[in-house]
């Protein structure tokens, strides 16, 4: 017998782009799956949409959940998490869409290897136009990892995404390393996402796309501020909080060498997405409250000289550190 899947959707502010996610759910070739679609107390017309098509369309392992206030998308994925009867617990954004054998391939795969995880590929659309370079694509050239420290590396060097959605994940490994979301983090994936790479020893990968992702207005990625570069430093000081408390050595440098590199691409897309000297600074000083290289780091072979430069540019002055990173990055 098939295994059930749960596909956890948040409704939220989705009345324009949920009839075409859910009818992406309902056209899956694989067929015991169950729905949970989480209310996030919308203010918009969508779970009358959601009930409706439930309805018309006669759906019985479907079911809306009703937050008693709005509370974020972190709240969102636990309830997902909390309320799922599958042996597997996909995400999917209400935004976006899944391919007809999505779930078919990713249980497949999941099933055969016995692994914690899959990880699936995505097209990516921008104002109905294909992107011939997705982003949050796979850049992994093994089609499965075993043991966590080789785990730690593919993630950690960026070679699969920090997303939630588009990953097949066993239950059971959620709950018993009790993997939850921080509520209120708005960028609460990318936190998740290096939490599971903490603990994660069995994960594969499926090349083929299986999620189509949407670019428009909306999205986060275009509207990020000052609470998301806030949330980017809470994110820094929990990865900080895992370096300190961490024993094994290896494992500890390659958090602090993922560290380095997350605040300096955070202070990259924050200046990208502002271009406001006073939030770049405000941030930059924060980051230089979490841990960084020691002396004797710099005269160790363990970090790479990039490492070493970035994390150097990561610990000037402030003013100095801001006009370095003009020189960089351009105005």
């Amino acid at each position: 017998m098939q295994p059930l899947v749960t596909i956890s959707i948040p409704i939220y502010k989705c009345e324009d782009f949920l009839i075409r996610c859910l009818d992406s759910v309902r056209r899956q070739t694989y067929q015991n799956i169950e729905v949970s679609l989480i209310n996030d107390q919308t203010p918009d017309k969508s779970v009358q949409i959601a009930e409706d098509y439930i309805l018309y369309h006669q759906l019985k392992n479907w079911k809306i959940y009703h937050l008693e206030q709005n509370s974020g998308l972190s709240v969102v994925r636990n309830k997902g998490i909390d309320t799922a009867q599958g042996k597997y617990i996909y995400f999917l954004d209400s935004d976006d869409e899944i391919t007809a054998d999505c779930i078919e391939k990713l249980t497949g795969i999941i099933e055969k290897r016995k692994v914690e995880m899959v990880v699936g590929n995505l097209i990516s659309i921008k104002q109905g136009i294909k992107t011939e370079r997705p982003v949050f694509s796979i850049k992994e050239e093994k089609d499965e990892i075993l043991g966590n420290v080789e785990i730690m590396k593919s993630f950690f060097y960026g070679k699969f995404p920090a997303t939630t959605w588009n990953k097949l994940i066993k239950l059971s490994f959620l709950k018993e390393n009790k993997l939850y979301f921080v509520a209120g983090l708005y960028a609460q994936d990318a936190l998740h996402s290096f939490e599971m790479a903490l603990r994660l020893n069995k994960i594969a990968f499926y090349k083929e796309p299986t999620y189509i992702y949407y670019l428009h207005e909306d999205s986060v990625i275009h509207n990020r501020g000052k609470r998301h570069f806030d949330n980017w430093f809470t994110i820094g000081q929990y990865i900080d909080k895992a370096l300190k408390e961490e024993k094994d050595k290896e494992r500890k440098r390659l958090i602090l060498q993922y560290l380095i590199r997350f605040k300096d691409m955070t202070l990259i897309m924050n200046w990208r997405a502002q271009n406001n000297e006073t939030l770049w600074k405000e941030s930059y000083r924060n980051y230089k409250t979490l841990s960084s290289l020691s002396l004797f780091d710099y005269f160790s072979s363990a970090y790479s000289g990039k490492t070493k430069k970035t994390d150097f540019l990561l610990s000037l002055p402030t003013v100095v550190g801001m006009k370095v990173f003009k020189l960089r990055w351009g105005k």
